[in-house]
């Protein structure tokens, strides 16, 4: 099943999200689940939260892959949305 994560992040978090930039590029890469995944951009281009499609077995699997992030574990989401995706085009 599909997976979309919507990650918001805290307000003024953003060295800590490029802090742990290179930890989380090599946890999608080490767990081999992310068929896509990249940053929403504020105003001013600058990055503030994650859209990440996993492809899972279920949402626990979803659940435990976004509790692994080295993001979510530096605490730098505001908020998580855990959401099962269907998709239709591309």
């Amino acid at each position: 099943m599909r997976v979309a994560l919507i990650c918001t992040d805290k307000p003024g978090h953003l060295d800590l999200r490029k802090a742990n930039r290179d930890a989380h590029l090599a946890y999608i890469a080490e767990t081999g689940v992310v068929e896509m995944a990249g940053p929403f951009l504020d105003a001013e281009g600058g990055m503030c939260g994650s859209l990440v499609v996993l492809d899972v077995a279920d949402l626990a699997a979803a659940q435990a892959w976004a509790a692994g992030d080295p993001y979510a574990k530096a605490g730098l989401f505001d908020k998580v949305e855990i959401r099962e995706w269907k998709k239709v085009v591309g």
